[in-house]
């Protein structure tokens, strides 16, 4: 569990440390763009999500049983640049075969919030994900080497629009596209023929992905504080309906090697409060290559700014905002 408890280890480093005041949550304006399960948000942020549980039948033949259990710890170091740090465990279950279960490889994201525009609810994020090779285990599929991912990340509410498009301004979209390259394009596999007992090379062709995906949001919040008040009870006043998707589709060194576009969409919903929100989404597989069947997933996010404000809720280094108002 040693890699599951680090973000923790972290955040006690982080408490020790002195600091000052900052912007909460992805706020951009009167907008606020919670943190989805599946893409990421496009802002920084103090957050913690622990645990993220899904269940789903993977793209094996036969299918197996998945279930993954991650957390992901996200902390500012200044109002616009903060780094995240991600661990899944993962059990698969074979049908009539043996059980595997470890740690997938580590995640980490440093991310920068260049624009912030709040007239127009518009913000935009780039970013560097690295998932670091032969620190999981190769039984669950945790690869033994690196993977790089460029990341551009938007959000646009839809506030700005005009006061006649009424209940429209509540929805919101954010997207992020990516391309993510193996550390190793190639590796050579040595066997024997069998035949001639000659040794023989093979090569294993590494794939480069484009890697993207978005989110529709309709943000029952938003709607009553800044559309209309209809009323409702506090519950569903909380809620953000969603919709989800995820896509990777090879985009280099992928010739002749079968692989092509997966996904999933994934429909669910928010409940947002003031120091946690909850969600829960469906994920249903876009083709046989992306899984069998519709799994789930479901997430308890905590705002530490909310319940740290005066420790690890808040930026290292304050008031450097590089480009944030």
């Amino acid at each position: 569990m040693f890699r599951m408890l680090r973000p923790f280890a972290w955040a006690i480093l982080i408490a020790s440390l002195p600091l000052t005041d900052a912007l909460a949550h992805c706020f951009v304006g009167a907008r606020f763009f919670p943190a989805t399960i599946t893409v990421d948000d496009p802002c920084v942020a103090d957050e913690l999500s622990l645990p993220t549980v899904s269940s789903f039948k993977n793209e094996d033949v036969p299918p197996a049983r998945q279930l993954d259990i991650s957390g992901e710890f996200s902390k500012r170091i200044t109002d616009a640049f903060g780094v995240s740090v991600e661990s899944t465990w993962t059990r698969i279950r074979p049908p009539g075969g043996p059980t595997a279960n470890g740690f997938q490889n580590l995640e980490t994201m440093a991310k920068y919030q260049f624009l912030t525009a709040a007239a127009h609810e518009l913000v935009m994020s780039a970013a560097l994900s690295v998932e670091w090779g032969n620190t999981g285990a190769q039984a669950v599929g945790a690869e033994s080497f690196s993977v790089i991912t460029p990341t551009l990340f938007i959000g646009k509410g839809m506030g700005d629009l005009p006061a006649a498009a009424g209940w429209l301004r509540a929805f919101a979209l954010t997207g992020q596209i990516g391309y993510a390259m193996p550390s190793q394009s190639s590796k050579p596999i040595f066997g024997v023929d069998p035949d001639t007992g000659e040794q023989t090379v093979d090569v294993e062709r590494r794939a480069k992905f484009l890697v993207y995906g978005g989110s529709l949001q309709y943000s029952m919040p938003y709607l009553k504080a800044n559309v209309v008040d209809l009323g409702l009870p506090d519950f569903i006043n909380q809620l953000i309906p969603l919709i989800e998707v995820q896509f990777q589709t090879p985009a280099g060194n992928g010739f002749d090697t079968g692989i092509g576009t997966t996904g999933t969409v994934n429909p669910g919903v928010l409940w947002v409060g003031k120091s946690f929100q909850v969600g829960i989404e469906a994920i249903i597989p876009i083709n046989r290559a992306s899984g069998s069947g519709v799994g789930v997933v479901g997430q308890l996010h905590w705002y530490l700014d909310d319940i740290f404000p005066n420790s690890i809720g808040r930026p290292i280094f304050a008031g450097t905002s590089l480009g944030r108002p």
